[in-house]
């Protein structure tokens, strides 16, 4: 008799006559292995989920089944998984969850769990240890079988499971994360400490180790001969910097990691060094009191300093450099002594003075006393209706204190703030400063309100990286990103900006000015001067150098955005950006007058999601669109947009140089998003949702983009090339080219619709018959003699020959047809039919000034 035949084993019945106990397992069993052989999960989970809830001992079933199971161990997925993970799900949705069902101890059902635990697939771990809560069994069963993970060398099996029974006390940090590390499994181990900050400091301290000078990482990857080794990305600098993430993740101080902070030291060090007596781009004080802070009383970093300066050709500036930071003379070369005392002999105290300035570089273009050091509540309040004056452009930068250790970006110190003819330094520490009276309140409330106000564009570079150091070092601006109107960030316009008249170094060279620098220089003709940039930007009183610098960083945006303006084909910008934003020109230099609604906001512009973009004409908006979307190119240029179609031979990557090159916003869908968007900046590129079709598409670019289309933009552009200029010719002389055309009549004188056909090219429908009355007629001018270099074949003045054979017999014999445009670019002829009627009626509610039918739906 089969256990599992229901007619062969009847179920005992209880006095109410219903069965005695819940379902058989071994029928509920059977049944799910039935469907899983035919994969309906759905039907799997409903029949488990109802079969759970008749099993007298759901858990011990579980038991049983794996313990029979011969095959779950194997690759892919098994039922007796999926039922495990099933199960666990089950029991969690139940209102009341019992372990241990129908009085049975857990204990005992642990014990079996646990054996199940070490002999079967890591799949069934994290079941397991819900269902039989196992972080509350006996753990010697579980460590042993760990211990033997380790040993066969499945390290990443042994930590897991580790991790999932909560066994991190029992176990050895070292043992169970170094070969987790030497095969680059950081995140691994990242799970194993998360729990405990005892762990995460054990961890930080076994990668400090490894950090020390002259460790040969390959003496620890000896002991694991199992591991696939990824020693290329343990090099101590790779391995610093992962040590300096996590203490920032788990906030804990560099002290704990001495290696990796003196690592970090030295290569500061190295790099005020190049910066001072390579570059020349840091100031004799600036670079004296930061090597000072670096090196302090460490005879290791102090070593290396007297190597570097060693190593250095330039014996006058080594003198100059250990003169300033008083080094002893018995650890110097003999040439530097020599030269330091030459040096202290002679009166270089105005050399010294002007050493610095650089003719070469940007200047500042107004005068000191127009430089304002704003540290009160008093001196904001005499100058807030300049800082705030409606309408105006300013520029807009930050300045903090350089920092070489861990512990993220320091506290934000100055923030620059520049108007025409002026710029104002706001002290931050002091104007936040609770025992400032009124000054704290003030002084958010002023930024509040200048970054808010739509009216007043605000200049910045790199902007966004900017207003959050600002809201992280002061909670009352924590919303200062969220709060800008009316921004635009310089960097998204340098990213598309082509100098026409010199070549433009490259932004990410090793060598030259970068950043702002570069586009300073490339359109104003000099670069900054950044010596100052590294200095000490707590100290109070600020120099005399940093005050010049920090109005020069601010003040230099005013002057880039006018030039900008004024000349914007030759950077080869996409029109002029004064009217792009959405701004217009006062009489006077540098005040722009509000627009006379709310904001609008460039394609470069960073603005609130409430701010529009600005109206664009259908004609006006050009794209670029990848090869995957050339409906939605036939589409859009059905409504007269300008639209180029990448051929299925070009790299995605092509849409970037052409929406570069021609001030295209490109359109694409998939993977390449991410990249073209870095690489033509937010605003000039957007993800087509594949799954709408063509028609939704184009409408919902045209929201997005607030273009404006009337019904004289529809078909004012070729579908088929994108051209935008036609020649009218009569009915009669339409007649006479077929004639004389190979193909007089037509492919077999058809007449079909619709623009993607092969035959008959329609642009709309004749006035006569269209609903609403739509006509098409765009402006052109009439087919001359002199337009056609060529009868027979009929051919244009510029070598186009006329598709007449798309031209079928019967449209010519059209009662009421009186003429047919002809494009000048691929030759492709059309005429007046039902079409017209159909594309407004589609996009009636995005058309302006679309005529609505008399009755029925739009």
């Amino acid at each position: 008799m089969d256990p599992g035949d229901p007619e062969e084993k009847p179920a005992a019945t209880d006095p109410a006559g219903e069965p005695a106990g819940g379902q058989d397992p071994c029928l509920f069993l059977q049944t799910l292995q039935t469907l899983w052989s035919t994969r309906d999960l759905r039907q799997l989970r409903e029949e488990a989920w109802k079969g759970f809830a008749t099993l007298d001992d759901p858990l011990t079933t579980l038991l049983d089944m794996l313990e029979a199971s011969r095959g779950y161990g194997g690759r892919g997925p098994s039922l007796e998984a999926w039922v495990a993970r099933e199960l666990e799900l089950w029991l969690q949705a139940q209102p009341r969850p019992e372990p241990a069902q129908g009085g049975r101890a857990l204990k005992p059902l642990q014990a079996r769990a646990v054996r199940l635990l070490t002999e079967g697939p890591p799949s069934l771990v994290e079941p397991l240890v819900s269902i039989f809560q196992l972080q509350d069994a006996d753990r010697s069963p579980v460590l042993a079988h760990i211990h033997r993970l380790h040993q066969e060398g499945k390290f990443k099996e042994a930590i897991v499971l580790g991790t999932k029974l909560q066994l991190q006390a029992d176990l050895d940090v070292e043992k169970m994360c170094a070969p987790l590390l030497l095969q680059d499994k950081v995140d691994l181990t990242e799970r194993y400490v998360d729990s405990s900050p005892l762990l995460q400091q054990r961890l930080l301290a076994l990668m400090d180790s490894w950090c020390q000078p002259g460790f040969d990482i390959r003496v620890v990857a000896r002991r694991y001969p199992q591991a696939t080794l990824r020693l290329e990305r343990l090099s101590p600098r790779a391995l610093g910097r992962q040590v300096l993430r996590l203490l920032e993740q788990y906030r804990l101080g560099p002290a704990l990691c001495p290696n990796v902070a003196t690592q970090q030291r030295l290569a500061a060090l190295r790099c005020l060094c190049y910066k001072r007596l390579v570059e020349r781009s840091i100031s004799r004080e600036s670079w004296a009191e930061l090597v000072q802070g670096l090196v302090g009383q460490d005879e290791c970093l102090q070593g290396q300093l007297l190597r570097l300066l060693a190593s250095q050709e330039d014996v006058a500036a080594v003198a100059q450099c250990a003169l300033d930071l008083s080094l002893p003379e018995e650890r110097l070369p003999a040439t530097v002594v020599a030269e330091m005392s030459q040096l202290r002999l002679q009166e270089r105290t105005d050399k010294a003075s002007s050493e610095d300035r650089r003719d070469d570089c940007y200047r500042l273009p107004i005068a000191r006393e127009d430089i304002h050091f704003l540290a009160s509540w008093e001196e904001l309040a005499r100058h807030e209706d300049t800082l705030l004056q409606p309408g105006q452009v300013v520029g807009v930068d930050l300045e903090w204190r350089p920092s070489f250790g861990a512990g993220g970006r320091p506290r934000v110190s100055l923030m620059q703030v520049a108007v025409e003819g002026r710029v104002f330094l706001l002290d931050l520490p002091q104007l936040s400063n609770p025992a400032g009276g009124q000054a704290p309140r003030a002084f958010s409330q002023l930024v509040s309100r200048l970054l808010s106000d739509p009216s007043i564009t605000k200049l910045g570079y790199g902007m966004a990286g900017d207003l959050r150091s600002l809201g992280a070092s002061y909670p009352a601006l924590a919303q200062a990103g969220q709060q800008l109107q009316g921004g635009l960030d310089l960097l998204q316009v340098h990213r598309q900006l082509r100098v026409a008249d010199r070549p433009a170094p490259a932004v990410d060279g090793a060598a030259g000015p970068r950043g702002l620098s570069l586009l300073v220089q490339q359109v104003l003709g000099k670069p900054l001067d950044k010596t100052q940039q590294l200095s000490n930007w707590d100290r109070r009183p600020l120099g005399e150098g940093q005050l010049v610098y920090a109005a020069a960083d601010a003040y230099c945006l005013l002057e880039v955005f006018w030039a900008l303006c004024r000349e914007p084909a030759r950077f080869h910008l996409p029109g002029a950006l004064p009217w792009s934003l959405g701004l217009g020109r006062s009489k006077r230099r540098g005040t722009w007058e509000p627009p006379p609604q709310k904001a609008l906001a460039s394609p470069w512009q960073e603005h609130s999601p409430e701010a529009e973009a600005p109206e664009v004409p259908a004609r006006a908006f050009r794209v670029v669109c990848d090869n995957m979307l050339g409906g939605l190119g036939r589409t859009l240029r059905c409504l007269g947009v300008d639209v180029r179609v990448l051929h299925s031979g070009e790299d995605h990557r092509q849409a970037a140089e052409v929406a570069r090159q021609e001030g295209r916003v490109i359109l694409t869908s998939g993977l390449p998003y991410h990249k073209l968007r870095a690489q033509v900046g937010a605003g000039r590129c957007l993800a087509v949702d594949c799954s709408l079709k063509a028609q939704q598409q184009a409408k919902a670019i045209l929201r997005h983009f607030n273009v404006r289309v009337t019904p004289a933009d529809i078909f004012s552009r070729c579908q088929a090339c994108n051209c935008d200029q036609y020649l009218k010719v009569s009915k009669d002389v339409m007649k006479q080219l077929v004639r004389l055309s190979v193909h007089p009549g037509g492919p077999g004188g058809a007449s079909t619709e619709g623009p993607h056909s092969d035959g008959e090219q329609e642009a709309g429908s004749a006035p006569e018959e269209a609903p609403g009355g739509c006509s098409y007629d765009p402006p052109c001018r009439w087919l001359e003699d002199a337009d056609l270099q060529t009868r027979v074949p009929a051919t244009l003045a510029n070598g186009t020959q006329l598709q007449l054979a798309g031209v079928p017999a019967g449209v010519l014999r059209r009662p009421g047809l009186r003429h047919f445009y002809c494009c000048t670019g691929c030759g492709k002829v059309f005429w007046e039919g039902s079409h017209l009627a159909r594309v407004t009626s589609n996009f009636r509610e995005v058309l302006e000034g679309a005529p609505r039918p008399a009755s029925g739906p739009s």
